[in-house]
């Protein structure tokens, strides 16, 4: 793959010329890679973040969980009861808060994370990039997303 040598024309309506067309495209892409290795875990690309995030932070609340995947509750209430049902977490009202649900793994949650451990690197190997291209892709994305989110809020 050869960089682009000069940036298209500012208004320039040409689908290869549009970041968000490349964004699109490569979300795709990497979202149905990921779905034959999810299946094995019986799990769906949102219900895998949401395991991503309790096998970093068990006992995080629902509040935090969505701030961490940048989801709405009423997005995230259904993906938990799902998980729930599937036995891998539990919601557990705080005794210090009763307002505030508290998830935690269950056994079976926390054995899976070893059968996901496989992911990364099949994610990583299908991807290509080096870990220098890694690096700079996520530092990009998620400046794009902070400068995207900010000029919403101005």
């Amino acid at each position: 793959m050869t960089p682009a040598t000069e940036p298209p024309p500012r208004g320039s309506l040409l689908l290869d010329d549009q970041l968000c067309f490349a964004l699109y495209a490569a979300s795709r892409a990497v979202t149905a890679r990921y779905r034959p290795l999810l299946e094995e875990l019986g799990l769906t690309y949102p219900q895998y973040l949401v395991m991503l995030v309790l096998w970093e932070q068990d006992a995080i609340s629902v509040r935090d969980l969505g701030t961490a995947l940048q989801l709405e509750s009423s997005t995230l209430s259904p993906l938990l009861k799902r998980l729930e049902a599937a036995g891998l977490l539990r919601r557990e009202r705080r005794p210090d808060d009763e307002r505030s649900v508290a998830l935690r793994l269950t056994e079976a949650g926390a054995k899976l994370r070893d059968r996901a451990s496989t992911v990364p690197p099949a994610i990583g190997d299908a991807m290509g990039l080096t870990p220098q291209q890694d690096a700079l892709a996520k530092q990009l994305l998620r400046l794009i997303t902070t400068n995207v989110t900010e000029n919403v809020h101005h």
